[in-house]
């Protein structure tokens, strides 16, 4: 199973493809019908990618990746708006050892939604590639990458230019006194 470049975007419902990537943000295409094409904001908007979900576990945690793979072995899934005692008993099937107070019904709904939606597409019979990723993933990583290492660099500086500040400061104040005394 390919999940690689399929994102979840935070407040917005489905799941997307990561297609590219421009100056103001991450270039998605939806996985439903209308294949809209969306524009996710670099500074406000966070991307979960599927590949990297994980499920809360008793003992350890549960990839989505071998949940997709349980459900798809049973073979079929109950309806999200059914009652949560349901899917509670579903999910033990599926994803056993799964921590019941930390899974939510909210999020088995949301997993169910999401098989229901790549079931039927191609990536999801196909192995995952060993190689990094699409251009689009590494180019996400390395900018994510650089992103930290500025944000570091600048809190550097700032924390350098405040001790600067306050070093220059004093001297100021003593050459000024000692003007006055002479």
């Amino acid at each position: 199973m390919n999940l690689r470049g399929i994102v979840a975007v935070s407040g917005r419902p489905g799941l997307f493809k990561l297609v590219g990537q421009n100056k103001v943000g991450y270039i998605l295409e939806g996985l439903d019908a209308q294949k809209l094409k969306v524009v996710a904001n670099i500074t406000n908007t966070k991307l979960a990618s599927l590949e990297d979900i994980t499920v809360y576990g008793e003992d350890e945690e549960i990839k989505l990746v071998d949940v997709f793979t349980k459900i798809s072995a049973k073979g079929t899934t109950p309806d999200t708006k059914a009652d949560t005692s349901v899917l509670r008993a579903y999910f033990n099937e599926v994803a056993p050892g799964h921590d019941e107070d930390k899974v939510y019904a909210s999020d088995m709904k949301k997993i169910i939604g999401w098989y229901n939606l790549i079931k039927d597409l191609p990536l999801f019979t196909e192995d995952t590639p060993e190689t990094q990723g699409t251009p689009a993933e590494v180019k996400l990583s390395e900018e994510k990458a650089a992103a930290d290492k500025k944000q570091k660099a600048t809190g550097a500086k700032a924390s350098n230019a405040k001790a600067t500040t306050k070093t220059s400061a004093p001297a100021k104040k003593a050459s000024m006194t000692s003007k006055k005394g002479v």
